[in-house]
């Protein structure tokens, strides 16, 4: 992009010259038309010099508030998953089994409290009483998963479609499990192109998007989050689109 917009620059300032020598040395008759023909020129390449700068600029104007707004639904996504694997020990792998989860689901709430009891097989070993610890778990009450998550909005019932970017779309959510020392662990990954999320956008500059590699920025091809291959449930975006985990 620099290069272009130093050799526009460039062809202006010879263009203009050229504009000045014609006014010296060229024909009278022919002139006007060459004059015109060279400004033309002049103001084309004005124009693309700007368009250089300005769509750079807009696109990532764009972008960014695009990203956030996918990021805030990604991590709704998250917390429902989060959710799921805590009750039911696994992360669901379609958006109908979660969000049905969250409407009918309940966390247990637990009190942890120590105790001690008669250990009856050292007192009938010993013929004294012989006592031991134990640790007891007191059941408490409910609270429905939607009221902790989600208070009083019904949103997460279309936490399935992309809230922006191409008209329809949905995120992409998988799930399963990876082996770590011969343990089954489950995974989950919720992701969206970003050709989706800016789908309307400079083709060019999408091309780039799709090829940052940068601490800033997100870098791949989607937004997503958690990871098939890994055992995470952070986010592929840096921190200036707030926190990733």
């Amino acid at each position: 992009m620099l290069t272009f917009i130093l050799i526009a620059v460039a062809v202006i300032l010879v263009t203009i010259g050229l504009v000045k020598l014609i006014d010296k040395f060229v024909p009278l008759k022919i002139k006007p038309v060459l004059t015109i023909v060279l400004w033309v020129l002049i103001g084309y390449l004005g124009y693309q010099t700007y368009l250089s700068i300005y769509e750079p600029i807009q696109f990532n104007k764009v972008k960014n508030k695009r990203y956030k707004t996918i990021i805030t639904s990604l991590i709704d996504i998250r917390d429902a998953q989060l959710a799921h694997k805590q009750v039911t020990g696994r992360f669901s792998n379609n958006f109908e089994g979660l969000i049905k989860f969250v409407d009918t689901a309940e966390y247990t709430i637990t009190q942890r409290r120590d105790s001690t009891v008669i250990d009856e097989a050292l007192t009938k070993l010993y013929g004294v009483d012989t006592t031991k610890e134990i640790v007891i778990i007191d059941t408490l009450g409910f609270v429905p998963v939607k009221d902790s998550l989600f208070k009083n909005s019904n949103h997460y019932k279309s936490m399935m479609f992309v809230p922006i970017g191409k008209e329809g779309a949905r995120f992409v959510l998988q799930a399963g499990f990876i082996e770590q020392n011969d343990i089954q662990i489950p995974v989950f990954e919720a992701s969206v192109k970003k050709d989706v999320i800016l789908y309307d956008q400079n083709p060019d500059l999408l091309v780039q998007e799709n090829q940052v590699v940068s601490v800033d920025g997100v870098n791949g091809d989607a937004l997503r989050v958690g990871s098939m291959d890994e055992v995470k449930t952070i986010g592929n975006w840096p921190k200036n689109y707030g926190s990733a985990e």
